[in-house]
């Protein structure tokens, strides 16, 4: 397995510190307002990692921290005459929320940094015991950057080179531009904790550091966040972590590309700006994942809801074969062998399990390993209309659970029960229709058509996919194709 890590910029062969487990680390969110979906992405492809790692055997450990202290919380706090722990207590609860509604997987562990206040302290204090840090008399404590001769390691910046952006904000006792807060006094109305330095909150570098040390332990296998945390945030952490304990704080550091908006910047002034709770009240979870995964996590993703659109239409091909191969194998010949069209669907199995495993094994080439999903999507629908009476329940069936296990390592869950039946009138349509009773089966398949259509204009997914499946009962498909939908009778 390639892993692409940041610090070296390249590909390395992914050798876990202990034999068969990974312990991995990602950023988590400050909570002072809903995420958007720039954010989203992040905490999905590294779902995604920790999903693949596992299905290739590991045995995963994952935390991801919440960020509750920041000074954008305190503002937000002061904004709404509110105090500071019911802000953040608020959108931690909204960010776990919206995380299990986009299919994201709790972490094994998640700390909180109020929580994590003396584990701080004692590495702050650490690092001014060997001289890499230094109290100043307002009670403010500072990293002294060029104590670290190995600062600029993992963004690859020059230390010097720093120097031309750098600057001393108003009442800061920085002894160099550089420095940087590990602990800040305290002010008004902030809230705060006793130190030996005196009454104050973390700095943000702070705050992962100590926690993955109590955790997980220095070195792990895999940081990760986004590549706006590349500097100075993961540079800050890598730093203080070779200070105090002398050791790297991650072998493999992994950071996903920015999301932009129809090629623009996303912004709040341009009109652009999209939470994820705004998206997933409107589109499917598992048709953004579905988008978002067509690129590769390390490339910059352009979101549009015309993609996004698009993404659901390849969902509901994705889900239609799976429920189709099950139709056929649950209504496949008891005494039938296998036939040519049989081993050739099996041969196609193995081929997208191999292809699927080879691309992600490829620094996580999601968009690889779709495409291994829907050949074998395409290798089923030939099959399907190919094979005619030929089907035999054992290759479909297996086709139908290869479908859903390599899509569930993409957190996409095909493995849902059919909804029950149809009402009744939509029944007596689809009755006309195989009957020939009299009345004009065009019509009635049109009706059928556009009554699953209004459906899935209007969201209603439920609904559309009960239409779908509960006439599939009765020996009809509703098929989805470039030239619009139509109606047929099975083979």
């Amino acid at each position: 397995m390639l892993i692409y890590n940041t610090q070296t910029r390249r590909k390395e062969e992914f050798r876990p510190i202990e034999k068969g487990k990974v312990r991995m680390y990602v950023c988590g969110p400050t909570v002072y307002d809903e995420i958007h979906i720039g954010n989203a992405r992040t905490f999905l492809c590294f779902d995604v990692v920790r999903r693949y790692l596992t299905y290739r055997g590991y045995s995963v450990t994952f935390a991801q921290n919440l960020t509750d202290v920041d000074d954008k919380i305190i503002n937000r706090a002061n904004e709404q005459g509110r105090a500071a722990r019911e802000v953040s207590e608020q959108y931690a609860d909204a960010f776990i929320k919206q995380m299990h509604r986009f299919g994201i997987l709790d972490p094994d562990i998640r700390p909180r940094a109020t929580r994590e206040i003396a584990a701080m302290q004692e590495m702050i204090q650490g690092l001014i015991d060997q001289k890499h840090a230094y109290a100043v008399p307002f009670g403010d404590v500072y990293f002294s950057v060029r104590s670290d001769p190995h600062y600029g390691i993992l963004s690859g910046r020059n230390v010097d080179e720093l120097m031309s952006g750098a600057r001393i904000e108003k009442n800061e006792q920085k002894k160099d531009p550089l420095d940087f807060a590990l602990w800040k006094a305290t002010k008004p109305g902030e809230p705060s904790w006793p130190s030996p330095w005196g009454d104050g909150r973390p700095g943000w570098h702070t705050e992962c550091v100590a926690m993955i040390h109590r955790y997980l332990g220095v070195p792990i296998d895999i940081h990760g966040g986004g590549q706006d945390l590349i500097f100075p945030h993961h540079e800050n952490e890598t730093a203080q972590c070779m200070c105090n304990w002398h050791t790297p704080l991650a072998n493999v550091w992994m950071h996903t590309g920015m999301l932009t908006i129809d090629g623009e910047k996303m912004s709040k002034s341009l009109g652009n700006f999209y939470t994820l709770k705004e998206v997933l009240d409107k589109y499917p979870a598992d048709a953004l994942r579905l988008l978002m995964l067509q690129t590769h996590y390390r490339s910059p993703l352009d979101f549009s809801f015309e993609r996004l659109s698009g993404a659901i239409g390849t969902l509901e091909r994705l889900k239609s074969c799976v429920k189709n191969l099950k139709w056929a194998a649950k209504n496949a010949p008891q005494d039938g062998g296998l036939s040519d069209h049989d081993r050739a669907l099996t041969k196609a199995v193995k081929e997208a399990q191999a292809s699927f495993t080879a691309q992600m094994d490829d620094d996580f080439n999601t968009a690889g390993g779709l495409a291994a999903i829907f050949g074998l999507v395409t290798a089923g629908n030939t099959y399907l209309s190919e094979a005619g009476s030929d089907t035999s329940t054992a290759a479909a069936l297996r086709a139908a659970d290869a479908l859903v296990e390599l899509s569930c390592v993409l957190g996409i869950d095909l493995s849902s029960k059919d909804p029950e039946g149809l009402p009744s009138e939509l029944i007596d349509l689809a009755k006309r229709y195989t009957d020939f009773d009299g009345d004009d089966p065009v019509e009635a398949a049109q009706a059928l058509i556009e009554t699953r259509q209004n459906a899935r204009k209007a969201k209603q997914w439920d609904t559309a996919d009960a239409i779908r499946d509960g006439i599939a009962g009765l020996g009809l498909v509703i098929e989805d194709t470039q030239a619009g939908a139509r109606l047929r009778k099975k083979a």
